[in-house]
């Protein structure tokens, strides 16, 4: 197919596939999509049923595109074949070239030799005829035959050099020759290897413009699928979450934004937070609360909401500590808590630190007992940390949170909830969940790094193990696997589901142990079984509840639709996922699944 015929082709579907039905008035081409877009007419119609039919026309649409972009593909997968087999002939080609300009440069030292000998024949020669008298010869001859042969010798010396000449002559109008039909080589070689290229760059330009648009209609199908599900999922009390613009994680390739990288047709379970309880305060919502202006006791009111801040509370004077010994609790203690950078905002650090000390309070029961030094309570280093975390503990010194009869509070803190906590609610500047609400949560506002992330490495580290996967996106059959993982749970059938396990956990010991998981393939058969197995995900959309929970995951697949509770979801996923992928979440489940078409 020629650039004419491929112009022509996508301009005639271009400009004359003309789609109108159901409201519905599309330009649909290879490098084009919806000119206008007229609402239907409505008589009553079920809004789901309506935006069925608007999805069920898109598909139709689609598939017409890829029908007619078809043989396009087939040529172009044939002009890929010519081009591979002519860029060989150019190597040959090149490599020819190459060895006959060694040839002639062997041949022009060979000519040098033969041209230095020369010279010295030309040059004797020329010597010989100026002295040469042929009364001498004959004089100098004891008889006729010593003279023939003298003659003769002469003869056959000057015959010689003639023929060299003759040669030399010919070897250097063949080298001329051969140098002119090299340059003329390569002169075409170079013209041939451009014109290829620029073929190539053409074709490459029309089938990225025809994988746009095939990309256009799949974003305009989730969206109306989006839309659908929104409103079954608002009937039922849930929603869809809608992620907006939200911070990288600490490991890019975990991060929402390796999407557009990501391998097609691939799938990946996001946090909204991490390894957290949800309990009090976020610590990187405190960060954006104090940077938008907020005081400290705004920031704890929102996420101890039924505290009081006591100015005046009679705090130990020491306190003991695990492995260190009894310390000062205001002076050494407090000053050597390391759980928020001490170049945040003052306030943000102020709230940390009547945080950290309201907790050491209750925690030892005012000095009764001894506190750890690790995450599991809250994390001390016998060093003080300086800057401005000094500064907020001296200006805060005495301040403790207390319920109504004086006694201090449950203060617990973690770096990230994921937009909501189980004491104070959706932590957002409205503190709602409607429409976009991940782009107005205060964690987003401060660029939590495990606000939104994909966990596919070992423990909390963006360096951690990562069992040879270069980032957490599953493909078609990874992700088929986790949901007959599921399948198989729910409806065993003779299946061992302790057999349901990551089948890498012997090369990556995940857990400390290995196991005995089934393949993919036996877990297949297995779940065929069970009711049948999914072989393809054609699309998957996460419904939460008010409460920040994930309630509910539908999937189309091969064998219809299929709706998975939440937190059902969350446990298939962290027996069957490979290496070390999870969904982090102990106590509650709140995650997405991002497709990559």
């Amino acid at each position: 197919m020629t650039k004419n015929q491929l112009r022509w082709l996508v301009k005639f579907v271009g400009q004359n596939l003309l789609a109108v039905s159901s409201g519905l008035v599309m330009l649909v081409g290879l490098t084009g999509f919806v000119l206008w877009w007229r609402p239907p007419i409505s008589f009553a119609v079920d809004p789901v049923e309506e935006l069925q039919q608007q999805i069920d026309e898109l598909e139709r649409l689609k598939k017409m595109s890829e029908d007619a972009t078809k043989p396009l593909e087939d040529q172009l997968q044939d002009l890929e074949k010519r081009i591979k087999n002519a860029r060989a002939g150019i190597a040959v080609a090149k490599n020819q070239a190459r060895a006959l300009a060694q040839d002639i440069e062997k041949r022009e030292e060979d000519l040098a030799i033969h041209y230095a000998i020369l010279s010295n024949r030309v040059a004797d020669q020329y010597k010989r005829q100026r002295t040469f008298s042929p009364i001498m010869l004959f004089l100098a001859a004891d008889d006729a035959s010593q003279l023939a042969k003298d003659l003769a010798y002469r003869n056959s010396v000057q015959a010689q050099d003639q023929r060299l000449i003759d040669s030399i002559a010919q070897d250097l109008a063949q080298l001329e020759a051969d140098k002119a039909k090299l340059e003329q080589d390569q002169i075409r070689l170079a013209a041939l290897e451009k014109q290829l290229n620029d073929q190539a760059e053409f074709f490459r330009v029309e089938v990225e413009k025809a994988k746009d648009y095939q990309q256009v209609l799949s974003s305009q199908i989730a969206e109306l699928s989006a839309a659908q599900e929104a409103i079954i999922n608002a009937r039922s009390g849930t929603y869809t979450t809608s992620v907006g613009e939200v911070p990288l994680a600490d490991d890019f390739n975990a991060s929402i934004a390796f999407k557009a990288q990501a391998p097609g047709n691939s799938f990946a379970a996001f946090s909204f937070g991490a390894y957290t309880h949800r309990n009090g305060m976020s610590q990187y919502g405190a960060k954006a609360r104090a940077e938008s202006g907020q005081s400290v006791e705004e920031i704890l009111k929102a996420y101890y909401p039924n505290a009081t801040l006591k100015k005046d509370y009679p705090v130990m004077g020491s306190i003991t500590v695990d492995g260190v010994g009894t310390i000062l609790f205001e002076d050494q203690y407090l000053q050597g808590i390391y759980e928020m950078p001490a170049s945040w905002s003052i306030n943000a650090l102020k709230a940390q630190a009547i945080a950290a000390r309201t907790y050491a309070v209750k925690y030892t029961d005012n000095g009764s007992r001894s506190i750890c030094t690790t995450e599991s309570c809250q994390v001390f280093k016998n060093s003080k940390k300086g800057g401005d975390w000094e500064k907020a503990v001296n200006e805060t010194k005495g301040w403790v949170l207390v319920d109504g009869g004086g006694n201090p509070v449950s203060t617990q803190y973690a770096s990230t909830h994921g937009g909501y906590a189980n004491t104070s609610g959706w932590d957002t500047t409205d503190k709602s969940n409607s429409g976009d609400w991940s782009t107005r949560a205060w964690e987003n506002k401060a660029g939590s790094p495990w606000f939104y992330k994909a966990w596919y490495r070992s423990g909390y580290s963006a360096s951690g193990a990562n069992c040879g996967r270069a980032h957490p996106w599953l493909s078609q059959e990874e992700f088929s696997d986790i949901i007959n993982a599921w399948i198989v749970r729910k409806n065993p059938n003779g299946a061992d589901v302790g057999r349901i396990q990551p089948v890498t956990i012997n090369q990556c010991q995940i857990g400390g142990q290995g196991g005995d998981p089934y393949s993919i393939s036996e877990l297949r058969s297995k779940a065929d079984n069970s009711g049948g197995a999914v072989t393809n995900v054609s699309s998957v959309s996460v419904s939460h509840n008010n409460n920040g929970q994930t309630v509910n995951v539908h999937l189309e697949t091969n064998r219809g639709s299929l709706d998975i509770p939440g937190s059902e979801f969350k446990e298939a996923f962290n027996l069957r996922a490979p290496g070390y992928l999870r969904i982090p979440q102990s106590r509650f489940a709140f995650f997405n699944i991002e497709h990559k078409n």
